[in-house]
């Protein structure tokens, strides 16, 4: 479970690198600062991002969900205002890279994480008469 969390931390900060690479607006000082950039993303994804969610709802419906790429902008936009070296200059570039971080996330993870092969998360039933599984 821990290492699973690191790999996902760290492929969130590899994320953070290749927006900041491609990305003119987005600067980040070292692998440190980039580090701390991902660590605060997800902080701010888990506590901050669902709370946001849900107040700006009716305008997410209304907007087929694509006002969720200004939730994750804001959110990039706050964790520049956080972290030192980790800086994010405009409204458009907080945007593109919020996508930029979010698709490459999610290549990421479907080449590197959520591997289940062995992880012993299901349970099977067998059927043992009538209406009764074990």
């Amino acid at each position: 479970m821990m290492m699973k969390l690191l790999i996902k931390w760290l492929i969130l900060t590899l994320s953070v690198l290749l927006a900041a690479y491609l990305l003119e607006g987005i600067k980040v000082g070292g692998f440190f600062s980039a580090l701390l950039a991902a660590a605060m993303l997800g902080f701010l994804n888990v506590f901050f991002r669902p709370v946001l969610i849900l107040l700006t709802l009716p305008v997410n419906i209304l907007t087929f969900g694509l006002f969720t790429f200004l939730i994750n902008a804001l959110i990039l936009k706050m964790a520049s205002g956080v972290i030192p070296g980790f800086d994010v200059q405009g409204f458009w570039t907080a945007v593109f890279g919020a996508l930029l971080i979010s698709a490459a996330n999610w290549l990421m993870n479907a080449f590197f994480g959520n591997q289940k092969q062995g992880s012993g998360d299901f349970i099977e039933l067998k059927k043992r008469g009538g209406d009764r599984w074990e």
